[in-house]
Formats: C-alpha cells, structure tokens, sequence
C-alpha cells in the first residue's frame, strides 16, 4: 500500500527501520529562518532528515518572482536523489506547525512525478503528544537516482491567474489569514490585500485542535460550500508565497476533491507587478 495524502504516526511509526520509507522533517519559521534547522538538531522522529524550505524547497528571488519561487528541475532532482529518494520509495514529511510547511515538500515531490509521498497526520506536534520517541541522531545519507517526471497539470503561472481571474472561469482560493486577506494587518508583503475575484480559505479551518486533519467527509463538505459550483479543476490554490495554498490542496485531496493547481508565486508575485489589480476588504 502507498500513502498519498496523509499517513498516521502509529503506520509511520512501525515503518522507521523499513528501508524503502524516507522521512522529511519540514520544519520552518517564516520569521527565523535558521530555526527549523535548529528544531531539528535538537529533536526530531528517529531517521528523519531535514529539507529546509529557503534552501532546498525554495528557488532565486529576483524580486518580482515572490518570496518562495520553485527550486528549478534540476535542483529538485538533485536534492531528492540525496535524500534517497527513488520509483518505490515511500516518503513521509512533517513539521511541528500543523503541517503548514509539510505540505511544500509533498507538493514539490507531486509535482516531480512522484506519487507515494504522504503528510504525517498531526505532524511532530502529535507525534509527541502521543508520547512517541525523538531522536537527536543524524542519518547517514543513502543517496538513489531519482528520475522526474512533471506533472504540469497541477501548476498554474500569474498570466494564466490574471486571464482566469478577469473571465471568471476559476475559482481562486486564498489559504491566508483573514486579516491578510482582507489588507488590514498585512505583516509580510509591502502591498496589503488580495487577488480580486479570490474566497479565503485560512488554512487552519482544515485541522482539529490536535493538528489532525478534519475527516475527509467534513472537509468535502466545506470546499463544495466554497467552490460554489465550480468542479476541483477550475479551483487555482494560492497564499503569500506558495506555501500555505499547500494546507488546502492537501485538504481538498483528502475530500477526494483532485485536481486543483497551485500558483506558486502567489500574492508575492502577484502585488510586485504594479499592473495588476487588488482587492481588499472582507469579500472577493
């Protein structure tokens, strides 16, 4: 069996020898960008190995590409190669913010064609409130050749956004906080507000107080509420930088809701190119 959206610690748990799982730990502060790493060394799940966001999962900033653009093919293939990452291999990554950044990893790993990569339920935070074992130990790397295989489909760019958006044929979600959403305390990006026609969507509506995940049934609910007609298709995931946009495209393939894309340069991108429009206030 392969997981492809989320995966329990006790299944992950009974599979840290199994040489053919790969754990990832995500972990990452927007604010302190040296602190995930610092996280990791001083605990994290027994034969994890550490991806950093800025580093690895995140490409060149020129200034008008947003504050996390993609890494390019060749540096994915590169990183996942060294990661032990090869056609088989079950991959499992995590955080300890409600898998707020978990989710870049298992997108970027989608996105390079490969499909047996789960978020861990809960990440770090549940791991340890189920009283289960950190370790301090760093795993000697087992390099493999990954191959990739694009997955175009799940990918949009702002030129596409910007026409979808003016003929209203998408649905565009914003993964922000509200009052990011809306301009009115806007703590990140020099421009407050959101794209027009964009419904908000924070993140956080998708878990339990524990950081599980919602069950499947109630997420689908709420997404069709929010779609308004629309299928998964036509639904462009975004966020400040391409990263939290991650939490619902997640949530949505958990409702079985597939097939929406990512705009990975997200409201970063978008409000650094003084041509295109803002919305603010509390409506689309």
């Amino acid at each position: 069996m392969i997981y492809t959206t989320i995966v329990d610690a006790s299944v992950l748990s009974r599979h840290l020898d199994d040489p053919n799982w790969i754990v990832l730990d995500c972990q990452h502060d927007l604010m302190k960008p040296g602190w995930g790493r610092e996280a990791y060394a001083a605990g994290h799940i027994p034969g994890a190995q550490f991806v950093s966001l800025d580093d690895d999962l995140a490409g060149a900033k020129n200034g008008s590409n947003g504050r996390h653009p993609l890494p390019s093919v060749e540096s994915l293939t590169a990183l996942f190669s060294r990661l032990g990452i090869s056609e088989g291999k079950q991959v499992v990554v995590y955080d300890s913010a409600q898998s707020m950044y978990a989710g870049r990893a298992w997108w970027c790993l989608k996105w390079m064609g490969h499909q047996a990569v789960a978020v861990l339920d809960g990440g770090l935070g549940k791991w340890k409130l189920d009283g289960r074992a950190l370790s301090t130990d760093m795993p000697a790397a087992r390099p493999a050749t990954f191959v990739a295989r694009i997955n175009a489909a799940i990918k949009v760019e702002g030129d596409e956004v910007a026409a979808r958006m003016k003929d209203g044929s998408a649905r565009i979600i914003d993964a922000r906080a509200p009052d990011r959403y809306d301009g009115s305390a806007e703590t990140i990006d020099p421009v407050g507000g959101h794209i027009p026609g964009a419904v908000n969507r924070f993140w956080k509506s998708n878990v339990n107080p524990d950081g599980t995940f919602k069950p499947a049934a109630v997420l689908r609910a709420e997404f069709e509420a929010l779609l308004a007609g629309k299928t998964p298709a036509e639904v462009i995931q975004q966020c400040g930088s391409g990263v939290t946009a991650l939490h619902n495209f997640v949530a949505m393939e958990i409702a079985g809701l597939s097939g929406s894309r990512l705009y990975p340069g997200s409201w970063s991108e978008w409000c650094a190119n003084p041509a295109r429009p803002v919305a603010t206030g509390s409506q689309p």
